[in-house]
């Protein structure tokens, strides 16, 4: 296998074959992410086709949000028993099916179905989770910096790819945009074919930053102990009050992430006159400042006490949006909110994986990170709906807007209380 070549090639260099397996997997989050932001350029079309409200539209990509978070513990424990190779191109060709027939839809059952649930589950297959679980697997020593590496890509690909699709959409229609988005993920399965392994084993390598080869642990054999993993686990994690912390915390996090910023600031800036095109080039922004923000974050998470870097971050945050609905949209406030916005829009990851590692345990973090990734998305779901809700009955983004900064700042109380022992629970399992 060409994997297993390059891995002998990469050892005669010293170098460890985890940073191929890292590239390939920042590739297909980065292209993940960018279908799941998609949709966000495409609320206004939808609506001047159509005819469906803001309030329709944000109810399928709230769904979306609810399947992309809820589908992440489950996807851990696939990847612990059928591999992360596999999850991966299962993932991105469930995807691609979603976004091909969606192309012919024409009534607002099909969106929900086809850009709510297929994709939602599609991307759920991965999402956050594949970082968490490399990022453990294969890395010992800079772990943090990892993870910060492949949070970035989750943003950028949300954020990057929305001028050039807003471009399209505005010259040739959505559809054309999404056979952009089809194109790139059908690359992202290549790379993941060619390059992916599950475990440094597999290549009979250790884990990067140690000397010996850890076995892979057993799995459970039959489809309902696969099933009911996750459910243990969370039954586990739930006795322990720094779950809920991180949970909670990482609602607030995907409301005033994914829910409201990605969903609904083209639509809102298009209150204000600034064309779709102009929006989506501010949150292209928002993607370059938040891949510096968040490197230096994974940076930052192996060096200092991540529950201040929390503190920071969603402190910063809430001020951001409190200051967004008081600006005059100019090009300058709109620099100005992209600016200190983006540098912690996932900022958030790294310290929260650290923090669920060192709480948890390696082997059972992934999972563990994917039930508090469902807080995320839950968060996400609820402000993706609640924003669509704010502008078909207030007229309005703007409630939305304040509502998620508070949020943010009462997120910024929170972390500190998170206790960074490790678990007894899982330390004896």
């Amino acid at each position: 296998m060409l994997s297993a070549t390059l891995a002998r090639q990469m050892g005669a260099r010293h170098i460890h074959y985890g940073w191929a397996v890292l590239a390939a997997t920042f590739l297909t989050m980065l292209v993940v992410a960018g279908a799941v932001g998609a949709p966000g350029v495409f609320i206004i079309p939808l609506q001047r086709e159509f005819g469906w409200s803001a309030a329709d539209i944000s109810g399928a990509l709230a769904i979306r949000f609810l399947l992309f978070g809820g589908m992440g513990p489950f996807a851990a424990a696939f990847m612990n028993r059928f591999g992360v190779r596999r999850m991966m191109l299962v993932s991105l060709a469930i995807i691609v099916v979603g976004l091909l027939l969606s192309m012919g839809m024409t009534r607002l059952w099909q969106l929900v179905l086809l850009w709510g649930v297929v994709i939602g589950i599609g991307t759920g297959l991965t999402a956050m989770v594949l970082g968490a679980t490399v990022a453990t697997r294969w890395f010992t020593h800079r772990r943090g910096l990892v993870m910060g590496l492949l949070s970035a890509s989750t943003a950028t690909g949300q954020l990057a790819f929305l001028p050039l699709l807003a471009a399209l959409t505005e010259r040739f229609g959505w559809r054309a945009s999404v056979l952009l988005v089809c194109g790139a993920v059908l690359l992202a399965a290549l790379v993941v074919l060619l390059l992916m392994r599950d475990r440094p084993a597999d290549l009979s390598l250790p884990p990067y930053g140690e000397s010996a080869v850890h076995p892979a642990p057993p799995q459970p054999a039959g489809l309902g102990a696969l099933l009911m993993s996750p459910l243990r686990i969370l039954a586990d994690a739930a006795r322990v009050p720094s779950f809920w912390i991180l949970f909670f915390s990482f609602y607030i996090c995907g409301a005033s992430t994914n829910g409201l910023v990605q969903t609904h600031f083209i639509a809102l800036c298009g209150d204000y006159g600034l064309a779709a095109v102009g929006a989506a080039s501010m949150l292209a922004m928002m993607g370059l400042f938040d891949f510096a923000g968040t490197l230096g974050s994974g940076w930052l998470s192996d060096r200092f006490d991540n529950r201040w870097l929390l503190f920071c971050y969603y402190g910063l945050r809430g001020l951001s949006l409190l200051y967004l609905p008081f600006s005059d949209f100019s090009l300058y406030s709109l620099t100005v909110f992209a600016m200190f916005y983006g540098l912690d829009w996932v900022a958030t990851v790294p310290p929260t994986v650290k923090l669920t590692a060192q709480r948890f345990g390696p082997e059972r973090a992934n999972v563990v990170f994917g039930w508090i990734f469902a807080g995320h998305q839950l968060g996400a779901a609820s402000a993706a709906l609640a924003g669509g809700l704010s502008r078909t009955v207030w007229q309005s983004y703007m409630p939305a807007f304040v509502a998620a900064g508070i949020l943010c700042l009462i997120g910024a109380g929170m972390v500190l209380l998170i206790n960074r022992g490790r678990s007894k629970t899982f330390a004896l399992a």
